[in-house]
């Protein structure tokens, strides 16, 4: 017969066998690494709105750094750092490692778009006394979370005879914000028994720029001097015209700062922490990397958020084109570079909401102060339009994350019929490179204001450190 195990006979059993579920003990100097680290992502969201402003913050510290202007007929040697600027909206670093990129590269891939509201192309108009901008929304949002609140322009108008001018207004203490307007609770019955979908329609995201007409009255111009007056401000500032809005990159997005919440001060509140508190550690990892064994790339990747098309998205060909030009510089066949390669799609996780307990699965999702996230695969219900990772990766990245104390977890995005939700993973993993979504979980994500743990935020950026040096 076999034998009986005694109590503690079993309990050594459950120790050895069993996930605990439970988080790791975690140090109070290591939380304090956490909130110092969590000063300098603040003070980068609060320069960074937009995935221009974001290229020109990440590429003004790379060249403090030692980074040069890529070169794509020069051999690099190890521990050489280069970038390349993809049209002002994204950007690729680079250091080259000891073995170059014959046994593949390491890649860490993150998006600086975020949702927000875009003008169109012509968007000036004045209605019954008011001025308004028109508004094509970008990105995932649920519209009613964009009325009532304070919003800042920032942008790039390019004149016909092209010249350039840079916008930013509403983001200091002093200057002007901009709103959408919502309707009032006391005449919003039948607004109310529409879907939250339908309470706000895209049509209706106008923005509000102005109210005072242009001086002396003239009766030809009436229904449009206020309009007038708004484009007279412009012009004398920006030397613009109304046509000008036709060749124009203007967003609008939220004009809150980038704060600490809870009276613990152990998340950050802010605007765009999709992707940008991802982009921010594989910025500052791949900046203070020396001379790794492999060669590493980083991508700052624009339009995630809408499927990652056109020619600053990661279905493009931008990031197979540098590393063709990296492989042939040192006689090398980009295919096989990259089928030796590894990347960390670092993309943030849906952090378990306990007001919202009825989308999440609990054994199988993220939460805050757990560590960096790790999804291995995304997609929605049936796995659908997504990437996944294979056992033999996940297991090199436990092995690897463990031995550097990195905190990490497992997740979903929620509940299997819940939804669901893409990345750049599936785009990375069509170059046949091993791939995995990883990064740090938020809490209403999307929203114009987001919510993520200081911790898991510095987890994010020793996952990225250790990923690069092994």
């Amino acid at each position: 017969m076999r034998k009986s195990n005694d109590a503690a006979d079993v309990k050594k059993l459950s120790e050895k066998l069993l996930r605990s579920g439970k988080s790791p003990r975690i140090s109070e100097e290591l939380w304090n690494e956490a909130y110092e680290y969590a000063e300098g992502y603040k003070a980068f969201m609060n320069a960074v709105k937009t995935e221009r402003e974001a290229v020109v913050y990440a590429v003004d510290l790379a060249r403090k750094a030692g980074f040069s202007a890529f070169q794509p007929d020069k051999k690099y040697a190890p521990g050489d750092r280069v970038y390349l600027n993809n049209r002002g909206k994204a950007l690729l670093m680079a250091v080259i490692g000891r073995d170059g990129c014959q046994n593949g590269v390491r890649i860490t891939a993150a998006h600086i778009d975020s949702p927000r509201l875009d003008l169109k192309p012509h968007p000036l108009f004045e209605k019954d006394g008011l001025s308004f901008f028109k508004t094509h929304y970008y990105g995932g949002i649920k519209k009613y979370q964009w009325t009532a609140i304070p919003l800042s322009m920032h942008g790039r108008i390019v004149r016909k005879d092209g010249t350039a001018v840079d916008i930013k207004v509403g983001e200091e203490d002093g200057e002007p914000r901009f709103c959408v307007t919502d309707l009032l609770p006391h005449l919003a019955d039948e607004q109310m028994t529409k879907t939250m979908e339908k309470g706000i329609e895209g049509e209706k995201l106008n923005l509000i720029n102005g109210s005072r007409p242009v001086f002396p009255e003239e009766p030809s111009l009436e229904g449009n001097r206020v309009r007038l007056n708004v484009m007279k401000l412009l012009n004398e500032r920006y030397g613009i015209t109304e046509e000008d809005f036709v060749s124009a990159d203007l967003e609008f997005v939220p004009a809150f700062p980038a704060v600490d919440i809870g009276f613990d001060r152990s998340m950050v509140g802010a605007y765009a922490q999709d992707d940008r508190v991802c982009a921010y550690p594989v910025l500052m990892a791949t900046l203070n990397t020396k001379t790794p064994k492999k060669t590493v790339v980083a991508v700052l990747a624009d339009r995630e958020e809408i499927g990652s098309v056109g020619n600053t998205g990661l279905n493009s060909h931008f990031l197979t084109d540098f590393i063709e030009d990296l492989a042939q510089a040192e006689g090398l066949s980009a295919r096989r570079v990259l089928a030796g390669s590894q990347c960390l799609s670092a993309d943030v996780a849906a952090a378990y909401d306990p007001n919202f307990s009825e989308v999440f699965e609990p054994s199988n999702s993220c939460y805050l102060n757990g560590g960096v996230g790790i999804e291995k695969y995304t997609g929605g219900r049936g796995k659908s339009k997504t990437s996944e990772a294979s056992a033999e990766y996940v297991a090199q990245l436990r092995g690897m994350f463990e031995q550097n104390h990195v905190l990490w977890q497992m997740g979903e995005n929620g509940k299997v019929d819940a939804g669901g939700s893409g990345t750049v993973a599936k785009f990375i993993a069509a170059l046949n490179v091993d791939v995995i979504d990883l990064g740090v979980p938020v809490l209403s994500m999307h929203a114009p204001f987001e919510v993520v743990s200081k911790l898991d935020l510095l987890m994010t950026d020793r996952a990225v450190r250790a990923f690069y040096q092994e």
